[in-house]
């Protein structure tokens, strides 16, 4: 066990992973004199943020979701996609309970409408769940169709044109995920998603590989920002109707079902709210709502937070919008309370379209919110995350990125010096990769996140007497338990990424 520090701080920058230096690299290209100093000063190693490290399959790349639930859990969860999945492997997904539930419902009379993400990046949702659901209607004899939402994220910026063939069920409406997948409570987006899978009220089009080769020709428009569209006529939510939301991560599916679902909704005016609806979420949305299905409920966790709260210590969450969830939520195993003795704060991201005009995003808030409640010395533990390196990689602007780097950099000295003035230890890594690889092998953008390893540093006044192995992001809160000298749960299968030197 390591010497006690107090506090202990975890400062997780968003989409920094580690590639080779290249074009394509906005963190090596960055003024980051800070990051530099911290990479020539104190020991680091290299962490897995992907595929089975994090409970995805081999090969996917990790996500702020399964990073920051991973990093509180202390071990590794099969996440929603890999359970899903092996219920289609071994036939249970056919006999799913809420499933059966929606298709009863339309049996006699009525649609069964599929809604998601059109997607095989594996954050949001899967292509094959949407077929099996397809199959499923269809040998059940029902009639389904599919409101499709492009990705342009976690997938290339124009890559909906090579999956639409691969959908098995016929297309009622489609737009970009801008629209249909708000999760900051911008409802003029959500409405016009609403308006089209509702209501039909969207232009038409004759397919949906016609709407989108009409976004093409567009040079600004691309698969995420595509405007919603009527394929044919459309077709309503009518009473009586079923809907499956097949996304299995809940963050960007909420808004939706609310406006589906929540009696008291107010987030615009529903003109027309469909009757005797059956709505099944693929996974728990977590949306305090008695009458939605859940087909794979979520399995509990007892996470680091938990640890923190029995052993009577006091913690500080805070992060910008963007990863406010992430800290608190994700990290703290699925729970929407704060644990007792866990204070957060939300500093509130730029209200702009895209995060590549404002690449400084709200990191120096987060960075006085941090520093303020590392220096009060009130806690034992803190979390922080810097969005800025995820959200604007997202954007593809290689120049907007190397600038939210450089506004990280800053943030992160500011964090540092906090740290080590109270006397404190801090570990500085990352969630997934996104940020270091922002070309594909061609020259094309890439707005995706990446299977990269990311880095782990360890920031004490003695940091020499240590080194850091590396691992996965399963042994971030053994970690910080032994930096806390507290023991580390069984149930933590990771272990401490630290050794006397």
């Amino acid at each position: 066990m390591t010497a006690r520090y107090r506090p202990v701080v975890l400062c997780v920058l968003d989409g920094w992973g580690i590639a080779p230096d290249g074009p394509g690299n906005a963190v090596a290209r960055a003024h980051t004199p800070r990051l530099d100093a911290i990479a020539e000063r104190y020991p680091r190693a290299a962490l897995d943020a992907s595929g089975r490290a994090v409970g995805l399959p081999d090969g996917v790349m990790g996500n702020s979701e399964v990073g920051h639930l991973t990093m509180g859990a202390g071990y590794v969860q099969y996440q929603e996609l890999v359970r899903i999945n092996d219920a289609i492997a071994d036939g249970s997904f056919v006999k799913n309970a809420a499933f059966r539930r929606a298709i009863d419902a339309v049996r006699a009379s009525g649609t069964l409408h599929l809604m998601g993400l059109l997607s095989t990046g594996g954050v949001h949702a899967d292509l094959r769940h949407l077929n099996a659901l397809s199959r499923l209607a269809k040998g059940e004899r029902v009639r389904h169709v599919v409101h499709l939402f492009l990705d342009g994220r976690d997938m290339p910026p124009r890559s909906a044109l090579e999956l639409l063939p691969a959908v098995e069920a016929p297309v009622a409406t489609i737009q970009g995920r801008y629209w249909a997948m708000d999760r900051d409570k911008r409802w003029h987006r959500t409405k016009r998603a609403w308006d089209a899978i509702v209501d039909a009220k969207a232009p038409p089009c004759a397919s949906a590989a016609d709407a989108v080769r009409e976004c093409y020709a567009d040079p600004k428009c691309g698969d995420e920002l595509m405007e919603p569209r009527l394929v044919g006529k459309g077709a309503r939510v009518e009473d009586g109707d079923a809907v499956i939301f097949f996304n299995f991560r809940p963050d960007r599916a909420r808004q939706l079902t609310w406006a589906f679902m929540q009696d008291d909704f107010s987030g615009f005016v529903r003109e027309r709210r469909p009757k005797r609806l059956t709505f099944v979420t693929v996974t728990d949305y977590k949306v305090g709502l008695p009458n939605v299905l859940v087909a794979f409920p979520s399995q509990p966790v007892i996470p680091l937070a938990s640890v923190l709260a029995d052993a009577g210590l006091r913690q500080f969450h805070t992060a910008e919008t963007e990863k406010y969830a992430h800290v608190t939520y994700f990290f703290n195993g699925g729970r929407e309370e704060p644990f007792k003795g866990e204070d957060r704060v939300l500093v509130p991201s730029p209200r702009v379209a895209t995060y590549d005009l404002q690449p400084e995003m709200s990191a120096s808030g987060v960075a006085d919110a941090i520093t303020k409640a590392i220096a009060s010395k009130t806690y034992d533990f803190a979390i922080v995350n810097y969005a800025n390196p995820d959200m604007v990689g997202h954007t593809g602007d290689i120049a907007a990125t190397e600038r939210a780097m450089a506004a990280t950099d800053d943030a992160v000295g500011r964090t540092v010096d906090a740290t080590l003035d109270a006397g404190g230890a801090m570990n500085l890594t990352a969630d997934h990769g996104n940020a270091e690889e922002m070309l594909f092998p061609d020259g094309s953008r890439n707005t995706q996140h990446s299977t990269n390893p990311v880095p782990v540093f360890f920031i004490a006044a003695d940091a020499e007497r240590y080194k850091v192995r590396d691992g996965g992001l399963r042994d971030i809160a053994p970690t910080l338990l032994d930096l806390l000298g507290l023991p580390v749960p069984e149930r933590m299968t990771g272990k401490t990424l630290l050794s006397k030197a």
